[in-house]
């Protein structure tokens, strides 16, 4: 069956957020974002911004704070969090002010004049550092960066260790990574003073437990904050389930607009300020005999969730909880749980959230364990994975693993994916002398989440106070009109998945009409539609829940209609047969009314209806599954209903000259239960495999060690795109229904988040035999792995103090320039050019003015720019070290909207036959946009910049002499610019 979306799609006729129509008066939104990752607000003046054509309001966190509460998460924390800066930033990109002016155009031109004085801090962006005593704090109300620490003992994996053969221990760092949609963000917000509510459109994907969050954020009862959605969403991930900090702080911005406002989110801000999934440092252990049964695990997590914590996080850390073992028999296990805040965007339920870390953690140690072994590693995957008898298998740290037969996938995928061939290549591959390594990945693939299983994080007495927390409720409503038409309303906010598509087949099929007699509509809107705070489109919970809720409300319709037509057909209703848009009885064909003319009745004629029956047709079904459980005492969750099973394998070679990977052949197979429609699931394996490859091969949100952001464009933050979208061999294996589900569905569209990182890496250590494996995958990283870390490049020759390295700071990722000049002029002309601030005002490029404060200080306003990054700069310039007229230390900053730099260089003058060699050397650290979308351009820009800069000392210091193709200007243009 075709998707009827692409009908509406491929033509272009889709009607997204920023297709919507809005009010006469609407205003636009741009948001002022820190450049620093760490400062105090030591004031903000929005004077000069209000002053600007267009603008009708400025907002900041100060005019927030006294109209809303903070934004609660899981547990209770003293976090005063809005959605905007309050008192600090602590994160690059993180929101200072709103202007809302007439259109974008104005309201990002008015940025400029928004003048933000900041007291710089410390900053820590690794995780682990994070926890530590010394550490800058972050949150001075928390008073640690470590917000939770909890200790998980399932089985006794304290008797297990000690009574096993062997153990081995490795370190996982798994990186940071999102996904970067066709569509952004897009909100408008409106306020409506008739009733003190708000009603707000935006592409918010739920779930939509996080809507009373918004409610209680802006004070409100529930019902007074409408939320509705746009018919299409340009893809998600889990993205967009982290925009609704977004959504209250442009409530209020409507608010004290008293207009309506629309935010439309630029590329820059989504991959510097949106949702990342977390980074994660894993410490894990493992307990195992001589013959390869695995007994117990340990694992200690960091979970990087950035500057703030926002709902539902600490999230995918929770989610997999009850999955700690994965799909093997392991009885015993020891998890701790710390969740860290540093210096970065917030996390978001991004990616199969939770899944990717914790199995890039499991199957890297299941490789190790083989290793240590001297086992096959697919051989000893084998002998732990749990048995087919076993199902519903009750894993030790809660999950109740529905069903499955694990073995006859593997056989399957062994089989169509020709492992055995596969194998002789690598062995020839070797005998040639290249890298060639063949990797495995297993994974449980968890849909449709418990809700309260995020109270796992709370003790037993927290929870025990707070009261049970569980299910996943899931809603649809069925309607037939009086032509006999068929609407369904679902409660999933589909990002091009084909829901709309699954859900008309389902009912098709129950009520036995045709398929283009079902339309079905999964636009949301909060005061009108049925929902539950399950409702969303996260967590594969389509297929599980909302079918379910589908199948549950068109069998109500059935048993409805059935009654009606067995009064005229004289037949029970349980021997109506629905086929084909016609009701006829079994024992007689003939007998028969059409569908339309049933459904046509309970309207046209509610009097012929059976006694007590209500007029019409519509049936809402509300649909939870009994197997999703609170929390026990001991801390065991079933964070899932249904659980599939993943398992691939790859053959990847490796350029030695390069580091280079070539995938010589991936596999992938996928138990996903009952498959609703073939063609759905092919698109979310391929669509989930070609994610997968950037996370596995290109894909790392950067940060430098001081928490300047690197990754603001897509020149930086690579990914996956059709080139490199590679075609997996897709192994039809056995289907397990599930018997928790109505249709026996599962989800699948995170598998391959679990499995391809990490069969990857387990390729590439099988290849070049390392065991500390990290992605992305890139062939940088691999180069070194296999030739060893490359010599660091020479510096100049030192002949004098003027190039001493200990002068200038070269850390961290500075941008580093050295080099000479010849001025056909005096040492005292040159160094009376330097020092004049008239004279220098002329030569430094895009300098405005400079003013003298004293003979070693200087203020100025600077406007430079790098390629489509341009902005007005406050520059502070000091003078150190002068030894007059031959060496000068000069340290200074500059500030503005784009960013700051502060650097710190030398300038020596030795004067010669004919004049005077100027030498010099910089180290600059850049922060703000500059860094995040211009660190490709930096280093050009930067020689550029010194280069002008110098021929304009030629032309002031030494105005007399001539410009001529050859000569002395030719040799000076051959010395222009040093070396870098």
């Amino acid at each position: 069956m075709l998707r009827v979306e692409d009908q509406t799609l491929l033509r272009g006729r889709g009607k997204f957020m920023d297709d919507l129509p809005v009010a006469k008066g609407t205003l636009h939104a741009a948001f002022l974002r820190s450049p620093h990752p760490h400062a105090r607000i030591v004031r903000i003046d929005v004077s000069e911004a209000l002053k600007q054509k267009g603008v009708k309001t400025v907002v900041t966190g100060e005019d927030i704070r006294p109209l809303t509460r903070p934004l609660i998460v899981g547990f209770e924390n003293p976090m005063d969090y809005r959605g905007i800066a309050l008192g600090k930033v602590r994160y690059v990109g993180e929101p200072v002010a709103v202007v809302c002016a007439t259109d974008r155009y104005r309201a990002e031109d008015a940025l400029k004049y928004i003048k933000v004085e900041y007291e710089p801090l410390p900053a820590v962006v690794d995780p682990v550092a994070a926890c530590a005593d010394d550490a800058p704090v972050l949150h001075d109300e928390v008073g640690s960066n470590r917000v939770s620490r909890r200790v998980f003992t399932h089985g006794e994996p304290d008797a297990a260790f000690a009574a096993s053969d062997r153990q081995t221990e490795i370190t996982i760092r798994y990186p940071r990574n999102s996904i970067t949609p066709m569509e952004t963000y897009g909100i408008v917000a409106e306020y409506q003073p008739d009733t003190g509510g708000y009603d707000v459109v935006s592409n918010f994907q739920g779930p939509f437990s996080v809507h009373a969050v918004m409610a209680i954020a802006l004070k409100v009862p529930g019902a007074k904050l409408r939320h509705r959605s746009p018919p299409n969403s340009g893809g998600s991930f889990g993205a967009k389930l982290t925009m609704f900090p977004y959504i209250v702080v442009l409530s209020i911005c409507a608010r004290l607009a008293g207009r309506p406002v629309k935010w439309i989110e630029d590329r820059l801000e989504h991959l510097s300020a949106s949702s990342v999934a977390p980074n994660r440092v894993t410490r894990i252990r493992a307990a195992y005999d001589q013959d390869g049964t695995i007994n117990a695990l340990r694992m200690e997590h960091y979970d990087d969730h950035g500057a703030y914590l926002r709902a539902p996080m600490p999230a995918p850390i929770y989610r997999m909880h009850g999955l700690s073992t994965n799909c093997y028999r392991i009885p015993n296990v020891e998890v701790i749980n710390n969740i860290c805040m540093t210096n970065k965007c917030p996390t978001g339920a991004v990616r199969g959230f939770g899944g990717p870390q914790l199995y890039f953690a499991i199957e890297r140690m299941i490789a190790q364990v083989a290793k240590d072994l001297g086992r096959d590693p697919l051989d000893l995957m084998e002998q732990n994975l749990i048995q087919a008898d076993q199902f519903p298998y009750r894993a030790p740290a809660g999950a109740l693993i529905d069903s499955g037969n694990y073995q006859q996938v593997v056989a399957d995928t062994k089989a169509q994916g020709k492992l055995a061939e596969l194998k002789q290549r690598r062995d020839a591959a070797r005998a040639e002398g290249r890298l060639y390594g063949i990797g495995y990945a297993m994974a449980v693939e968890p849909s449709q989440s418990n809700m309260g299983y995020i109270s796992t994080l709370k003790t037993k007495e927290e929870r025990e106070k707070a009261g049970p927390k569980d299910g996943a409720v899931a809603s649809c409503t069925i309607s037939v009109d009086p032509l006999g038409s068929v609407s369904v309303v679902g409660d999933s906010t589909p990002q091009g998945q084909g829901h709309q598509t699954a859900l008309a087949q389902i009912v098709a099929d129950e009520l036995g009409v045709p398929f283009d007699m079902v339309t079905v509509n999964l636009e949301t809107d909060t005061q009108k539609d049925n929902w539950s705070i399950a409702a969303g489109n996260y967590s594969c919970r389509f297929s599980p829940a909302s079918t379910s809720a589908a199948k549950t409300a068109a069998e109500r319709v059935r048993s409805k209609m059935a009654l009606i037509a067995s009064r005229f057909m004289n037949v029970s209703p349980e021997e109506l047969l629905f086929k084909d848009g016609w009701i006829s009885a079994q024992s007689n064909p003939e007998n028969r009314m059409e569908f339309r003319r049933v459904g046509g009745l309970a309207h046209w004629s509610p009097s012929s209806l059976p006694e007590g029956m209500d007029p019409g047709i519509r049936e809402v079904a509300y649909w939870n599954a009994p197997e999703l459980t609170p929390t026990t005492a001991k801390d065991e969750i079933n964070t899932s209903l249904a659980y599939g099973f993943a398992f691939d394998f790859c053959g990847v070679e490796i350029d030695r000259n390069t580091g280079e990977l070539r995938i010589d052949s991936y596999v992938t197979a996928h138990d996903c239960g009952t498959i609703l429609n073939p063609g759905l699931a092919e698109g979310q394996i391929r669509g989930s495999f070609a994610s997968a490859l950037g996370a596995s091969l290109y894909e790392e949100f950067v940060y430098k060690s001081d928490g300047t952001f690197l990754s603001g464009t897509f020149a930086d933050y690579l990914i996956a795109t059709a080139h490199e979208a590679i075609d997996p061999v897709m192994v039809e294996t056995v289907a397990t229904p599930s018997p928790f589900t109505r249709l026996g569905a599962k989800g699948i569209a995170e598998g391959n988040q679990y499995t391809t990182p990490v069969c990857l890496a387990n390729a590439v250590a099988d290849a070049i035999g390392r065991d500390d494996i990290t992605v992305p995958l890139t062939p940088a990283k691999v180069f070194e792995w296999v030739n060893g870390e490359e010599e660091p490049a020479p510096q100049l020759a030192a002949d004098d103090e003027a190039l001493s390295e200990d002068r200038i700071d070269y850390s961290g990722d500075a941008l580093r320039g050295q080099g000479s000049t010849f001025v056909p002029a005096s040492a005292e002309q040159v160094w009376k050019t330097l020092m004049d601030p008239a004279e220098m005002a002329a030569i430094i490029p895009g300098c405005k003015s400079l003013d003298k404060l004293s003979d070693d200080h200087f203020t100025g306003v600077v406007s430079m720019g790098v390629g489509p990054v341009k902005g007005t700069f406050e520059a502070d310039i000091r003078l150190e070290n002068l030894k007059k007229p031959t060496s000068a230390d000069i340290t200074g900053s500059l500030i503005g909207a784009l960013g700051t730099s502060r650097g710190r260089g030398r300038v020596t003058l030795v004067e010669g036959e004919g004049g005077v060699t100027v030498s010099y050397e910089y180290a600059i650290h850049l922060s703000g946009t500059v860094a995040s979308v211009g660190g490709r351009l930096l280093s050009g820009a930067a020689k550029a910049l010194v280069n002008q800069f110098f021929r304009s000392l030629v032309r002031r210091a030494a105005p007399n002499v001539k410009s001529e193709s050859g000569g002395l200007m030719g040799r000076l243009r051959a010395r222009l610019g040093g070396k870098k």
